[in-house]
C-alpha cells in the first residue's frame, strides 16, 4: 500500500506511512479477532514480539519527531530509503518462506525452542521499521516466527502475527497521528475500496497455488523497494 501510494503520487512518502498504519489498523482489528474466536493465537509469543516491538516503534517514532525539525523534505527522504530496504527484506523474507518452510518444520526436532530474548530482539528490529515505513508486520514475523518456533502449526503462527501486528501498527498509527501525518479522505477511500478488493483476493487467493503466488508476490515487492531506493 504505502509504495503503491508513493509512486502513484497520491501522498508524500510520510503521509503514506501514516495513512497506511490506519488503515492497516483497522483492516487487521477484525483479522484479529477472527483468530482469537478460533483460538489460533499464542499468547507467549505474542508478549515476547511485544516487549520489543512496542519500544522499537517509539524509537522509530522519535527518530521521525527529530527528522521533521530538519524539514520535511529530510524527512521523506529518509522514509523513501528505509521503505525501499524494508520492502525488499519482505521479499526476501517470502522468498525464504517459500522455500525453507516445510523443510524446517521436518528437519528440527521439536523441542528446541530458540531463548525469549531473540523473539523480543526481532521485535524490537520490526517495530522500528514499522513505524518508520509501514511495512514488515506481516511477512517478516511470520518468516522469522517460523525460524524461531518450528514446533507450532503455522494457523497459530499467522494467527499470533495478526494480533501482535494490530499492537504494533496501532502503537505506531497513534504515534503518527501526534505528528501530524495522516490523510482522512485518502483513508476513507483506502477502506471503501478495500471491501471489494478483498473479496476480489479471496477468490484469486483461492485459485492460485501458493507456491506461485508467493514468489510472484516477492518479485513485486523486491522491484517496487528497487524503484524506490
Amino acid at each position: 500500500m504505502t509504495p503503491a501510494l508513493i509512486l502513484l503520487g497520491l501522498a508524500r512518502p510520510v503521509i503514506a506511512v501514516g495513512t497506511d498504519l490506519v488503515w492497516g489498523t483497522l483492516t487487521k482489528a477484525v483479522g484479529a479477532i477472527v483468530h482469537h474466536k478460533q483460538r489460533t493465537v499464542d499468547v507467549k509469543i505474542v508478549k515476547r514480539l511485544a516487549i520489543g516491538s512496542i519500544p522499537g516503534a517509539l524509537a522509530g517514532l522519535a527518530l521521525l519527531a527529530h527528522l521533521r525539525t530538519h524539514g520535511t523534505e529530510a524527512m521523506d527522504r529518509a522514509v523513501m530509503r528505509l521503505l525501499a530496504i524494508a520492502l525488499m527484506c519482505v521479499a526476501l523474507s517470502l522468498f525464504i518462506r517459500a522455500l525453507r518452510a516445510s523443510r524446517i518444520r521436518t528437519e528440527e526436532p521439536a523441542h528446541q525452542e530458540k531463548p525469549a530474548w531473540l523473539t523480543a530482539a526481532l521485535g524490537a528490529v520490526v517495530g522500528f521499521l514499522v513505524s518508520l515505513t509501514s511495512v514488515g508486520s506481516g511477512s517478516l514475523i511470520v518468516a522469522c516466527l517460523l525460524l524461531l518456533y518450528p514446533q507450532i502449526p503455522m494457523k497459530r503462527i499467522v494467527g499470533s502475527d495478526i494480533l501482535h501486528a494490530l499492537l504494533l501498527v496501532g502503537v505506531s498509527a497513534l504515534g503518527h497521528l501526534g505528528i501530524g501525518s495522516i490523510d482522512v479522505p485518502l483513508l476513507g477511500l483506502l477502506l471503501l475500496g478495500s471491501v471489494p478488493g478483498v473479496l476480489i483476493g479471496s477468490r484469486m487467493s483461492a485459485a492460485i497455488p501458493e507456491r506461485i503466488l508467493q514468489p510472484l508476490l516477492a518479485t513485486t515487492l523486491f522491484f517496487l523497494g528497487y524503484k524506490l531506493f
